[in-house]
């Protein structure tokens, strides 16, 4: 293998460890105890969750479709994310929220803040 061959594998492989890297939006330290709901056979889990207000919750797409977080009052609206890509809110105000995903109206969700 040539040092050129050597050089493009490595930053190949540099961009591999980026994809793996990028799970879970790279930007934010997450918290053990921040609640997620995962997204797997096209539906939320749980489906119901509490928490307090000025919790973060994140959504985790581990479908192989692309799927979306809405709330029916409009207050928030993710675009679409695919496989292993998530959709975070922060929660302020105490209230039930009710979550659906466009793309796939049966997936339905409520999120309780107290």
């Amino acid at each position: 293998m040539t040092m050129r061959e050597i050089g493009a594998a490595l930053v190949l492989a540099g961009v591999a460890g980026l994809g793996c890297a990028s799970y879970l939006n790279p930007a934010r330290a997450w918290a053990a105890d921040e609640p997620k709901v995962m997204i797997k056979d096209f539906m939320y889990s749980p489906m119901d969750l509490t928490v307090k207000a000025g919790t973060t919750v994140t959504w985790v797409n581990l479908d192989d479709e692309p799927h979306n977080v809405i709330s029916d009052t409009g207050l928030f609206r993710s675009g679409g994310f695919d496989t292993h890509e998530s959709f975070s809110y922060k929660f302020d105000k105490p209230g039930t929220y009710h979550i659906t995903c466009s793309i796939h109206p049966r997936m339905v969700a409520t999120i309780v803040v107290e």
